[in-house]
């Protein structure tokens, strides 16, 4: 019998919380009827209780509800969250993860403040200087792997080789590809092309000799035609990057919407349509279908919900913790981190004694 895989949840993180999240237990219970799961619910239980009782009963029977009567706002400050968050419901579902009761934590409250807490409850991996936020991104092909997308504004060469390794193990263990290819995101794929920082990460990579399929640079149009399975770059980069895409989304989503109501002709059309390519068409706009961002870097699992999520999104998000969970991942990012590691080991000059 395969024992069920303990997710620790901020049920009062976000914008729809917690309905959205008590809403979304059902749907992944539905998805992974296989795959037994348990819930820790970090919560006012006076608030979730109610919602939870109106669940089937095997929803009920797989969760347990954490009181904490306090909870981060989303308008709270970093620095704020940290001074103030402890025994909130942030803090205890991340805590959760720390303590060995759960697997991974999730939540769609504040992402400063996750990413803060994350950092002081879980502390960093050994070799990791900065975490990162990672994105699946829709493409052509399926799906690359985007980060940073907003944890870090700045970062060095050093720091875009650890996302290289740790977006790797993460593209395998979500959307199993088994040798993902590797690209780091810049302005052309000349080598005298881009800042300093990118060149010297290139020279990084190629020089540590690491366990990657390395493919050089690549540039922003090439995220979506899926040119390789991972894309990494700085978190502002990324980030704006994220953002255009999904304004474009939005955009396009708004363009086929006019299209197919502009006239009576055009609404019967939709009709026949329903049924085939607009219906796929719909699904691959739907910002639900790819919900969820992973914090990678630290000494546990954090997956980051879009605040706005509804319960199909968050049920996105939960299916994405619970495939992470379900991974050895980790272990294949100790184990490059340890080989980057010791490769600049040997690469660093040693310095002689002042006489």
């Amino acid at each position: 019998m395969t024992l069920p895989l303990t997710i620790s949840i901020d049920a009062m993180g976000g914008d729809h919380a917690p309905k959205a999240v008590i809403d979304s237990l059902s749907l992944i219970m539905a998805r992974r009827p296989d795959k037994p799961a348990r819930f820790l619910l970090h919560g006012d239980e006076a608030v979730i209780g109610p919602l939870l009782a109106a669940q089937p009963e095997a929803v009920r029977r797989a969760c347990e509800v954490r009181h904490t009567p306090t909870e981060v706002r989303m308008t709270d400050k970093p620095s704020e969250a940290v001074r103030r968050a402890r025994g909130s419901s942030m803090w205890n579902t991340i805590l959760a993860v720390k303590e060995g009761e759960a697997k991974a934590a999730v939540s769609a409250g504040n992402t400063g403040a996750l990413m803060a807490l994350s950092k002081v409850i879980l502390r960093m991996k050994p070799g990791v200087h900065r975490p990162a936020i990672s994105a699946s991104w829709p493409t052509v092909k399926g799906f690359t792997v985007v980060l940073d997308v907003g944890a870090n504004v700045e970062c060095g060469a050093a720091q875009l080789v650890e996302f290289a390794i740790m977006g790797e193990a993460y593209c395998r263990a979500v959307h199993g590809v088994q040798r993902p290819t590797v690209g780091l995101l810049n302005v052309g794929q000349e080598e005298l092309k881009g800042n300093d920082t990118v060149r010297e990460a290139d020279g990084l990579i190629r020089a540590s000799r690491l366990d990657l399929d390395y493919r050089g640079f690549v540039e922003g149009d090439d995220i979506s035609l899926g040119r390789t399975d991972v894309v990494v770059t700085d978190g502002f980069s990324g980030n704006i990057a994220l953002k255009a895409a999904e304004g474009t989304a939005k955009l396009l989503g708004g363009w086929v919407k006019e299209a197919f109501t502009s006239s009576l002709l055009a609404k019967i059309g939709v009709l026949f349509l329903s049924m085939g390519g607009l219906k796929r068409l719909r699904e691959r706009l739907d910002p639900d279908k790819i919900n969820g961002g992973v914090l990678l870097g630290m000494n546990g699992m954090v997956v980051k919900s879009h605040g706005g999520a509804q319960a199909g999104g968050f049920a996105t998000a939960l299916a994405l913790a619970l495939d992470l969970a379900d991974s050895d991942f980790m272990s294949e990012i100790e184990h490059n981190l340890a080989r980057f590691a010791r490769a600049q080991a040997v690469e660093a000059p040693v310095l002689e004694p002042a006489k």
